[in-house]
């Protein structure tokens, strides 16, 4: 039974008490209007349904009413009348909209209806409880209402205010009032439960890696802008890989979102950007990552077929003009534009968005420009457009700078935009008009959320003929105009009510904080260009190829999975392999410190015979068949895997299922030892021997390999192998040798040559590890050099090694490297071995351990605590630990009562010079680390001798100057400190100037680069002047100067920057404490930062 609480749709059940008149039931329409609120969806049918009911008391259990009809489905109310099983018993009435048969109807049905259910008195329709709620009726929910409808006995007493009981004379009237809702997209109330984007919309989602919806929502409107994706495919891409290839992993989603069943992945897309770090899915600005990447494919076009498709699509052009007005001069400036950002604060919809746009500014009174020969003269300044692209983006100001909080906020203010918009009037009148320039909206790119995060996601129209469809990453559903336009202009909205109802569920009015950032539109005219229809010859046929290639790949790998259950795994171990192998036993299977042995595998059905298995393997070895033969090994109870037994050979029926079943119980794969019999003649081996393994364990080289292996007679005294050793190991005849017993782990024991194999139950694949009996002298220099001189204390710390993964912290150029250590070793051990590797004195090293899930750093490790390598690795599970290290040029005992700080120094002419670091009491003052900083640096020699250190406000576009009496102990970590020395001009400066700062940005206020600066600016003094000292200031060329534009940033208003022409005399522009100077030029330094505190989107591949 599917329910709904009664408090969850519409409130309690109660006798609807009003303060303005009670609507009878029966008054059908009136009743509908006030107990059913306006959703806001268009009404398919309304039917009002009564089912009269007496001798309550005698009712059945559960009962139907008859059916009617409504909206072309058959319904029916169910009651019970003494509540359901899931209620206390007797004490409620449980009441439900039921789909009358549910099993005639078509497959796939689905039905949305409103509905209100009531229980009202059969004498006074005016005294009745009712509750009301809505639901998607599908095969599996086919009923819907309430279980806790109503208390009986509040339905058989009468209620405060009302003459009458509910339920009168044992009888009462069951009437329903059903609304059949429109269901334009087919996915009202959706559930998503098993949903097939690709069934229902012909297109696929993409997946989210975690913040990347604001990439996926701006892929979908690239891949469904045709003319675009044609072009990327133009790219060559045979020789690259995918992963390093930003063109050919584009080009693989593009191809996925045309070919498969399911959402894509992005991983191989974002892996090409060079994107491995965590910081790299932050969720960043859309309009920052739509120019870096088309930045990095107009680059990989250059030469190819594709070459221009992107300035061809996206690439506009504007003209920024001073035109005056008593006189015939105009100064004028053509620049291009992928994109034109609006304003949204103050905005009624879009068109006002273009109109202020191109709102042009009187420049009159102490303002006037100063007109190249004509002196000062009244003139209108403002932009005005030459052309659009077909492909027009938009960017709505969502986010903006607040000056008093100094950082970002969103904006969400309703901003109406069109379906359709005619831009003409915003073009130069020379522009040209052969075709009309009416855009078409192709896609809304829309965040939900505010700046600190949220969901963003695309409405798309793929073409004329598509309907609009929601590509939410990996669902793709289709939309109503409404949730296209309506539900993205912000704002705030009645909670799915409408507005000219007054009833009871009135919803007060919420502020909607998810509304549309991007818009594109396309030229009508050009839209047949834009969105030609796609063809299979469209798609490179390499890519094709290379795809169907994967998946044919995938599918083999699948149905290997699929299978698996049909086979097993073999691993062999052989003598090379013993041979290699440094550990317990003969191979290491599962250790959860050490990685396991690489041996040869065979995958194997398990029905395949012994016989066929076994040819198998000697001929992967090279062996003839005769003279191999296979050993299981066994997992003893001591905790050891030794070979136990031979295979038999004379089963001809003998399955490799039946070996593993029987011979190596309690093991998911085979593990054999291939024992080669080198003559053939002599394949017999004597009944009373055994195989014993032999470990040689070299004190000089501190290494333990094993040394083949041994038949010896039960009866051999355990002594009789010191020659067959010293034959084996090429040694003089007669060398003293010690041998030990490999019983577990944790317990090597040194053997008594004198008794035999079988008093020392040395039985089938024991282990037995041998080494040079040493002098007592050499014995006591290897333990002084803090070596092991017996295999006991080697075994000891093989039974402890752990690997330790050390990566630098900073520096990049720091090499990766491991290191075995025993989790007995200690924290002075640990950078000791780390010192020598990097030969760097260990105390200036410094460690971090890292969180085991993702690698970032966790805590400092303290030498102080002198950790074991177990509690520094706690509690890591894996077979391996990453440590991270820094070199430092200080001792780690300084640091405990040191700050340790880097200045970047930028001098007097505005350059990052170098960055130096300091080492200095916490409790010194930022005044002293100035003082340290001198001594550093070089100072103008006819300079003021002023330093001044200061921080970047988040925004980049202002200094954050210290006073110098803070303590540099309570500076918050971290932090990016940067020093200029104070130029004499500033120092000497009057009153009647002024000092303001300058920042500097390339093309867009978002993209600050560099560091900003202080700067004084004098009485009267045309900007062509001030540009010579600002030249002087950043000691820049001629040339360089040339491209440099200039700009007043209003902190006041939102505009776009006001550019500065050489007559203007910004000396008279009063200054707001937050104005500044901009200096508009290309980002030389890569190290350009995108609005507050965020990194800028770098894209590699």
């Amino acid at each position: 039974m599917d329910v709904l609480d009664e408090k969850a749709n519409g409130g309690p059940s109660m006798p609807a008490m009003e303060i303005n008149e009670v609507v009878s039931v029966r008054d059908q329409e009136a009743f509908a209007a006030k107990h059913l609120p306006d959703m806001g969806y268009d009404v398919k049918d309304f039917k009002v349904f009564t089912w009269k009911l007496g001798s309550w008391k005698k009712l059945d259990k559960k009962l139907t009413s008859p059916d009617f009809e409504c909206g072309g489905h058959k319904w029916r109310i169910l009651l019970f009348p003494f509540g359901n099983s899931n209620a206390p018993p007797n004490d409620t009435v449980s009441v439900y909209l039921d789909y009358a048969e549910p099993k005639k109807a078509p497959e796939g049905w689905h039905a949305c209806a409103q509905f209100a259910l009531v229980i009202s008195n059969i004498h006074d329709p005016t005294v009745f409880t009712v509750s009301h709620a809505h639901h998607r009726f599908i095969a599996e929910e086919c009923d819907w209402g309430f279980t806790r409808f109503a208390e009986l006995k509040k339905l058989f007493s009468k209620q405060e205010g009302y003459a009458r009981p509910t339920i009168e004379d044992d009888a009462a009237d069951i009437s329903v009032f059903v609304r059949v809702l429109e269901d334009p997209t087919g996915v009202l109330w959706h559930n998503f439960v098993n949903y097939d984007s690709k069934k229902e919309t012909g297109f696929v989602g993409l997946k989210n890696q975690g913040a990347t919806c604001y990439m996926n929502s701006l892929l979908q409107s690239f891949f469904c802008t045709r003319y675009f994706r044609k072009a990327v495919y133009q790219i060559p891409t045979e020789d690259d890989h995918p992963t390093e290839s930003v063109a050919l992993a584009l080009q693989r989603v593009f191809y996925h979102l045309q070919t498969s069943d399911h959402p894509v992945g992005t991983t191989e897309l974002t892996k090409s950007f060079g994107w491995k770090s965590l910081d790299s899915f932050l969720q960043h600005d859309v309009q920052e990552f739509n120019r870096v990447l088309q930045d990095k494919l107009e680059s990989k076009m250059k030469g190819t077929k594709a070459e221009g498709a992107i300035a061809k699509l996206f690439v506009g052009k504007m003209k920024s003009f001073i035109k005056c007005v008593n006189v015939d001069f105009e100064s004028t400036r053509l620049e291009e534009f992928n994109d034109i950002q609006l304003n949204v604060k103050g905005m009624k919809n879009l068109h006002d968005s273009f109109k202020d746009y191109v709102a042009v500014e009187t420049l009159e009174g102490e303002n006037k420009y100063q007109a190249e020969g004509l002196g000062l003269q009244d003139a209108k300044k403002g932009i005005i457009f030459e052309s659009f692209p077909p492909v027009l983006h938009l960017q709505l100001k969502r986010f903006e700078y607040d000056v008093n909080r100094d950082a970002m906020v969103k904006i969400n203010d309703r901003h109406e935009f069109p379906f359709e918009i005619d831009l003409a009037e915003f073009l130069d009148p020379s522009a040209d008009r052969s075709q009309p320039w009416v855009y078409k909206l192709h896609g809304v790119l829309v965040h939900s959320g505010d700046l600190h995060g949220g969901h963003y996601f695309a409405l798309i129209k793929p073409d004329r003929e598509t309907r609009w469809l929601k590509f939410d990453d990996d669902r793709v559903t289709p939309v109503t105009d409404k949730e296209v336009l309506e539900e993205n202009y912000g704002g705030e909205a009645l909670n799915g009510v409408h507005p000219s109802l007054q009833q009871r569920n009135q919803a007060r009015t919420v502020k909607r904080f998810t509304n549309a950032y991007m818009l594109v539109y396309i030229r009508e005219a050009a839209m047949d260009e834009v969105l030609p229809p796609f063809t299979e010859e469209d798609t490179p046929p390499h890519l094709k190829r290379r795809l169907e290639e994967e998946r044919l790949q995938m599918e083999a790998k699948k149905r290997e999975r699929e299978e698996q259950h049909l086979f097993l795994t073999a691993k062999v171990i052989t003598d090379d392999t013993f041979a290699r192998h440094e550990g317990f036993d003969l191979a290491t299977f599962e250790d959860k410190n050490w990685p396991p042995s690489d041996l040869p595998s065979f995958r194997v059905l398990k029905t395949e015979t012994y016989k066929t298995f076994k040819s198998r393997v000697a001929q992967h070895f090279h062996h003839p068949e005769s003279q191999i033969r296979l050993w299981v090994l066994v997992n003893r109870q001591n905790k050891t895997v030794r070979p136990d037994t031979p295979i038999p050979e004379n089963e001809p029926t003998l399955t490799v299922e039946v070996i593993r079943n029987n011979m190596a119980a309690r093991q998911s794969d085979l593990r054999l030892y291939l024992d080669v019999i080198p003559d053939a003649s002599r394949a017999e081996i004597p009944p009373q021997s055994i195989m014993v393994f032999l470990k040689h364990f070299d004190t000089s080289k501190q290494t333990l390999f094993g040394a083949g292996k041994v038949y010896m007679l039960k009866s051999n005294k355990v002594g009789d192998l010191v020659p067959a050793i010293n034959e084996r190991m090429r040694w003089t005849p007669g060398t003293p040798i010690k041998l030990y017993e490999e019983i577990k782990p944790g317990m090597i024991e040194l053997m008594k040559p004198k008794l035999s194999f079988a008093q020392s139950e040395i039985q089938d694949g024991d282990v037995i590890c041998f080494q040079v009996d040493l002098p007592e002298n050499e014995v006591h220099d290897i333990d002084t050099q803090g070596l092991q001189s017996t295999p006991i204390g080697y075994y000891d710390f093989l039974q402890n090694r752990v690997m330790i993964i050390f990566r630098p912290k900073v520096d990049e150029g720091d090499p990766e490297f491991n290191l075995v250590l025993s989790k007995k070793h200690n924290y002075d051990t640990m950078s000791q071995k780390a010192g020598e590797y990097l030969r760097h004195d260990p105390i200036k090293l410094r460690f971090t351990t890292t969180h085991a899930q993702n690698g970032t750093p966790k805590s400092i490790l303290k030498r102080s605590l002198n950790q074991s390598i177990a509690e520094i690795m706690s509690p890591y599970y894996a077979t391996s630990t990453v440590i991270l290290y820094e070199r430092l040029d200080v001792s780690i005992v300084e640091l405990e009562t040191k700050r340790s700080l880097k200045v970047v120094w930028t001098g007097i002419h505005n350059k990052e010079e170098a960055a130096h670091p300091f080492l200095l009491p916490k409790t010194s003052s930022v005044h002293d680390l100035a003082e340290n900083l001198a001594k550093k640096v070089t100072l103008t020699p006819t300079g003021t001798g002023k330093i001044r250190i200061f921080e970047i406000s988040k925004d980049g576009k202002n200094q954050k100057e210290f006073t110098g009496s803070e303590m540099i102990g309570n500076i918050p970590d971290p932090v990016e400190l940067y020093a200029e020395e104070i130029p004499r001009e500033e120092l000497e400066a009057d009153d009647s100037d002024k000092v303001i700062g300058v920042f500097h940005f390339s093309k867009d206020l978002m993209r600050t680069h560099g560091v900003p600066f202080k700067f004084v600016v004098k009485r009267g003094e045309k900007f062509a002047d001030t540009k010579k000292r600002l030249q002087a200031r950043l000691g820049v060329s001629d040339r360089d100067l040339a491209k440099y534009r200039f700009a007043l940033i209003l902190a006041s208003t939102f505009k776009q920057p006001s550019y500065i022409e050489d007559e203007d005399t910004i000396y008279d522009h009063q200054f707001a404490p937050e104005d500044v100077l901009g200096l508009d030029h290309v980002d030389k330094s890569g190290k350009t930062r995108v609005g507050a505190g965020e990194k800028a989107i770098v894209i590699r591949g």
